[in-house]
């Protein structure tokens, strides 16, 4: 299976070049009938119509290449507003946002933090906690994403 996925992965990052979008993730998952899901993402964020395309350029390509040798079922979509954080790069085009991240080792006698991405190096990440600054070095992070913030206007009921 990983065989596949991998000839699936190039396949796909020459649609995704071929776009300007980026490939941001591929799973291949069940038995009998497969789900490929393909995740793709873009500056300023993917529209319906980058999904499309996407979806329509990379059948188009796996009809002809066929390297999944049984029935399958193509999703594509883009990484969410929960979106995870998978490396510094990542971590660079969302400073300033709210991030939940998990650490594998304890800091602060804590494994989990929430706050904003505030300073990020070559090797940790300052994250905005209640007004203190935390140093999380990216080898201790075991898991990270972005929160959902929603904001509220005041208004007033009749």
């Amino acid at each position: 299976m990983e065989i596949i996925k991998n000839k699936v992965a190039n396949l796909a990052k020459r649609v995704a070049d071929s776009q300007k979008v980026e490939l941001f993730n591929i799973e291949l998952s069940g038995r009998d009938k497969l789900l490929l899901r393909v995740t793709i993402d873009k500056e300023g964020g993917v529209t319906l119509d980058d999904c499309e395309r996407f979806s329509r350029g990379l059948e188009a390509i796996l009809d002809v290449e066929d390297p999944i040798p049984v029935s399958y079922t193509l999703e594509v979509s883009s990484p969410g507003l929960d979106r995870p954080l998978r490396n510094i790069k990542d971590f660079e085009k969302n400073l300033g946002k709210l991030a939940r991240i998990f650490t594998s080792e304890k800091i602060d006698n804590r494994n989990l933090f929430i706050g904003r991405i505030f300073k990020i190096n070559s090797e940790s990440l300052k994250l905005l906690v209640n007004g203190d600054e935390i140093d999380i070095p990216f080898k201790n992070i075991s898991k990270a994403r972005l929160e959902v913030e929603l904001k509220c206007q005041k208004s007033s009921f009749i």
